[in-house]
């Protein structure tokens, strides 16, 4: 295998294989920790404008791979095209920058992933975030760029699988959406004083752990604060907008300077890079 072959993996991977790295990439640490997170304070908003926050990007990028085949097809680095157009300085700050996105990036993988083993398997973090990478390291140096293609080909089979599994369970099985909707209704129709009670060891106020020593509720229970009529189903949350624009702005920072979107372009054969970004 050639330096070149081994950096970008030949430059003819398909649609397919290309739609499946971009899932795969994108479906990170936050996708699956942070949307849960929002949904819980924002209601159905915060999922929604996650994933249209992590959408944009992508679809642009999609735009931008079939000029990056057009104008640079032997690129090999996101920095080198920058270098060849703009110079030195420019070449160094968004080497800082792409290098700090990706610590960024690293460092939330593998807490992120560290904290969802221990919480599994009940392996300490600590041991965790030190035996994670050791896989990744293992098969990239034996396979190159292709290999990664073909672990996130793996990655994307998973997550779908989990993703039908746990819908069929959750919607078909043991519930169904209907059920959920009148869930979430009654959930909001609590007064504060019915939480705690709820949420307590002997069904009074004085022994409840509804809320934390800094007086934040620990527990999705009563009306959500700045959700139209308080509701987990509305569109009109100010905290769910004002989510989606830090989300939007901040995504394009983790997609443009992050090298891995750019070498699923420069892999891609160049009839095939846009339709994988909009795949994907």
């Amino acid at each position: 295998v050639t330096s070149e072959h081994f950096n970008t993996a030949g430059r003819m991977v398909k649609t397919g294989l290309t739609a499946s790295v971009i899932v795969s990439q994108w479906t990170w640490a936050a996708t699956l920790l942070q949307s849960s997170n929002v949904a819980w304070n924002y209601g159905v908003s915060g999922p929604f404008w996650y994933a249209s926050g992590a959408t944009i990007q992508v679809l642009l990028f999609g735009v931008l791979a079939i000029s990056l085949k057009d104008i640079a097809p032997s690129a090999h680095t996101m920095c080198e095209i920058v270098r060849a157009r703009w110079g030195k300085s420019a070449h160094i700050t968004f080497l800082i920058f792409a290098f700090l996105a990706n610590i960024i990036v690293t460092s939330m993988l593998l807490l992120g992933g560290a904290a969802t083993v221990e919480a599994l398997t009940g392996v300490n973090y600590e041991l965790a975030s030190f035996l994670i990478p050791w896989g990744v390291i293992l098969y990239t140096s034996a396979g190159g760029l292709k290999a990664t293609f073909m672990a996130s080909y793996l990655h994307t089979m998973i997550i779908f699988a989990v993703l039908i599994t746990m819908i069929t369970i959750v919607y078909i099985q043991v519930y169904s959406s209907d059920q959920i909707y009148d869930f979430l209704n009654q959930t909001v129709s609590y007064s504060s004083e019915e939480c705690q009670v709820l949420f307590s060891t002997d069904g009074t106020v004085e022994s409840s752990f509804y809320y934390d020593d800094n007086n934040k509720k620990q527990y999705a229970c009563g009306a959500v604060p700045n959700n139209n009529s308080g509701s987990y189903l509305t569109m009109l949350s100010a905290d769910g907008l004002m989510f989606g624009i830090i989300n939007i702005v901040g995504n394009f920072g983790t997609v443009f300077v992050d090298q891995s979107y750019w070498q699923s372009a420069i892999a891609a054969r160049p009839e095939s890079a846009a339709k994988g970004y909009l795949l994907g």
